[in-house]
C-alpha cells in the first residue's frame, strides 16, 4: 500500500495498527518520491549482516596485494 505523507500524518496510529494487524509494509511517499517504508517488527533484521556468515571463502591469500607491481603502472 502507498500513502501520501500528509495522509500518513493524518491516520499514523491507524496506518501502524493496519501494519500489524495485516503483517503488511506501507510505502510513504512525498511528492510521488518514495521517502520511507512502514514494516512489521517482524520484518525488520537488526542486524543483516549477519545472514552472510559463513557463506564467503577466501580465495588465494588475502594479505597479498591486490594488483602487482605493472597493473599499478599501467593505471597511473
Amino acid at each position: 500500500m502507498k500513502v501520501a505523507a500528509s495522509e500518513f500524518k493524518a491516520r499514523c496510529l491507524s496506518l501502524i495498527d493496519e501494519v500489524h494487524e495485516r503483517g503488511e509494509s506501507i510505502t510513504i511517499t512525498k511528492r510521488g518520491h518514495v521517502v520511507a517504508c512502514l514494516v512489521p517488527a517482524g520484518e525488520v533484521d537488526s542486524r543483516p549482516w549477519l545472514r552472510m556468515r559463513g557463506k564467503a571463502r577466501w580465495q588465494g591469500d588475502p594479505l597479498a596485494p591486490a594488483l602487482d607491481e605493472d597493473e599499478i603502472d599501467a593505471l597511473r
